[in-house]
Formats: structure tokens, sequence, C-alpha cells
């Protein structure tokens, strides 16, 4: 198969849009848009052939997300930081790392959270531990 084969069964790109390289915010959002519909169409059924389609356009966006929304190098105390902010929370607020002075201790890089603390916090935010390490891309 040559090249004009191929050009020839792509008259029409726009029907192809989702399994093509995501270039701009409207193509992102269509693709966004054909995933949340295929996961509702085809649910947790791993033998559904739509899987793949689902894999691809995952990948597709993933790679414009990594491309143009890129998450900070940060240090956990930062996303700690972050979070507290989200949630509106004090330092007094954070039983599960220990008293208000040493979180305070924490927070002004003069301790490192340790394992028992981070498993607290990434159970109470729901967020996977590695973002609570020192630092994490």
């Amino acid at each position: 198969m040559n090249s004009r084969t191929i050009v020839r069964g792509l008259k029409n790109p726009e029907s192809y849009e989702p399994l093509l390289a995501i270039r701009n915010e409207r193509e992102y959002d269509a693709a966004v848009e054909k995933v949340n519909a295929l996961v509702d169409e085809v649910g947790d059924n791993p033998k559904d052939p739509r899987n793949r389609l689902l894999d691809t356009l995952s990948i597709l966006i993933e790679a414009y997300d990594q491309e143009h929304y890129p998450i900070p190098v940060t240090s956990g105390v930062e996303m700690l930081k972050f979070l507290m902010e989200q949630h509106g929370l004090t330092q007094g607020d954070l039983p599960e790392i220990g008293s208000q002075g040493v979180v305070s201790e924490i927070m002004r890089g003069k301790r490192d959270l340790n394992v028992r603390q981070i498993a607290a916090l990434s159970k109470r935010f729901g967020l996977p531990p590695d973002v609570f390490f020192l630092e994490h891309s």
C-alpha cells in the first residue's frame, strides 16, 4: 500500500479525528467526549473490542495533557500546602500528621514527612502516596 492509497482512504479526516494526533482544545474536547461516551457504553467489560479504541484515545489525551498541562515537579510539603489551601485546612486540622507543632516543623522544612504520615495523608486526600515524597514528576 503506497501513500496515495492511504490518502485516498482518508478523504474525510474529520471522521477519524478522535484517532489522530490532538492539535488543539477543540480536538482535545472531542476526544475526551468520545472517551466518556465509550466508557459509558463499554463499562468494565474487558472483552469489548472498543477497549482498544479507549486505550488509543486515552494515550492521545494523555500526550496532549503532558504537552500542554505538565504537572510541575513539587515537594511533598508543597503538595500538602496546596491541598490544605484547596480544602481550607489549618495546621491544627491535620491530626494524622501529629500535633500542630509537628505540622509546623514539617511545613517549615525542619522535618520530613514519614511513611506513616504519608500513608495517612494519602488516605485522607484520596491520592497515591508518591505525591507526598520529596519530589515527584
